[in-house]
């Protein structure tokens, strides 16, 4: 067997994600994986550190998009702006390298095993501390730059959400824009708030003066 496979990687991916589906996660070892994608153990581990760490191949590629998407946005940008954009920089690359049953069978894996689901907060964590490095590299102080990296993550996961549990696989990238649309419109204030107070207000003052009239 030759030293270099082509896309072994990619090969080791497939396969791994093939034998979770038939065998199920817990009874997947790294010898099975390697064996379905025609490698060797030497192989897999020269690109995963174990097999749990083959879901999560794509962590840097979305990270460096991310990062790389911050630091070229406009200068006058507003800092959430950035980052949920960069964000949906980085929900179009996934759908772009991934088939979307790929990432629904991977979402099933995450969901229903706990140690998957740790590695995926770590893979967030990430994320979130890159954006952040990102935004202070542009000159965001702190808190600014902290909450509009978590920001940008909860519009990118209430976007992912919606996509990869619909029926039929849509634009990530516009499931994103309406989780930031949405964020936007509850954080932003409203011209009918204040009225609505001194309506609530005065509804109080005339209640308790009628109860008062009546005793």
């Amino acid at each position: 067997m030759a030293r270099w496979d082509p896309d072994a990687r990619g090969r080791l991916v497939k396969a791994a994600m093939e034998l979770f589906q038939e065998r199920g996660y817990g009874r997947t070892t790294v010898e099975g994986i390697a064996a379905r994608a025609g490698l060797t153990e030497r192989t897999f581990f020269r690109y995963f550190t174990d097999k749990r760490e083959v879901l999560f191949s794509g962590s840097k590629d979305l990270e460096k998009t991310l990062v790389d998407t911050i630091a070229n946005a406009p200068e006058d940008a507003a800092p959430f702006d950035v980052v949920a954009e960069a964000f949906e920089a980085a929900g179009a690359d996934l759908q772009a390298l991934r088939d979307f049953s790929h990432v629904r069978a991977r979402h099933a894996l995450v969901v229903g095993h706990a140690e998957l689901r740790e590695r995926e907060l770590i893979k967030f964590a990430s994320l979130v501390a890159a954006a952040t490095r990102a935004l202070h590299a542009r000159g965001v102080s702190e808190p600014a730059a902290s909450l509009a990296a978590e920001a940008g993550l909860a519009v990118f996961k209430v976007g992912f959400e919606r996509w990869v549990r619909g029926k039929k696989p849509q634009d990530l990238a516009a499931h994103i824009r309406a989780a930031k649309d949405a964020l936007k419109a509850i954080a932003a204030p409203t011209a009918t708030a204040p009225s609505t107070v001194r309506t609530a207000r005065a509804l109080k003052r005339d209640s308790s003066t009628n109860a008062k009239s009546k005793r």
